[in-house]
């Protein structure tokens, strides 16, 4: 079985300071992927005993950027989508394991009055090329903070909330072929630390 847990840790300095190690170490999960670290290079040290650690930083300080602590060496790591206009906010990783691609992301947010909505379209569009791409290869596991509410059951309020807080837009999402793999899916409400809760998923291997 393997177990995987995504988390938007509103930026990670902090989140450690309010319980992050307690759920990283209750949760023992074979994939732990987080999002909004808020972070550069050399600004914290995690000692990870039996994980491997991928970052990707945002070249902004203090914003944005993704990792992922893996207990499975992956075959392959890349980060950002290749394509440099997109990749200088340190919002995707993929790992390629040897049955499926695992890719953490981190989706830009079109702002309260949405000044960068047109930006959030072409990135859309390129992210599901991405995606496509790596499909074709083999399936693929996405994770990480959508910046989008699927459906109203993912709203607290979906007649008055269409631009406040009460939002469910963190995700697993699997290719279909990966269907006869899924064992559960959780949302861990109880979990604080961060503005975000973390979600799971259990794969059979």
């Amino acid at each position: 079985m393997t177990k995987l847990i995504s988390w938007n840790v509103n930026g990670l300095r902090a989140c450690v300071k309010k319980g992050f190690w307690d759920y990283f170490h209750e949760a023992d999960a074979d994939l732990f992927c987080i999002q909004e670290s808020k972070l550069v290079e050399g600004q914290i040290d995690l000692d990870l005993p039996g994980y491997e650690q991928y970052w990707n930083y945002a070249e902004k300080k203090g914003y944005s950027g993704t990792a992922v602590f893996t207990k499975r060496t992956p075959l392959s790591v890349q980060n950002g989508i290749g394509i440099p206009e997109h990749d200088t906010e340190g919002r995707v990783i993929t790992l390629e394991f040897e049955d499926y691609y695992l890719v953490c992301c981190y989706t830009p947010n079109s702002k309260q009055k949405l000044e960068r909505l047109a930006y959030r379209c072409e990135w859309e569009d390129a992210f599901r090329d991405y995606l496509g791409s790596l499909d074709a290869k083999k399936p693929l596991i996405l994770c990480g903070d959508l910046n989008v509410a699927h459906e109203e059951i993912d709203l607290k309020n979906p007649k008055t909330n269409h631009k406040n807080a009460g939002w469910w837009i963190d995700y697993f999402i699997t290719s279909k072929r990966l269907d006869d793999r899924l064992v559960d899916a959780k949302i861990h409400t109880e979990v604080f630390g961060s503005d975000h809760c973390p979600v799971e998923l259990l794969l059979k291997d």
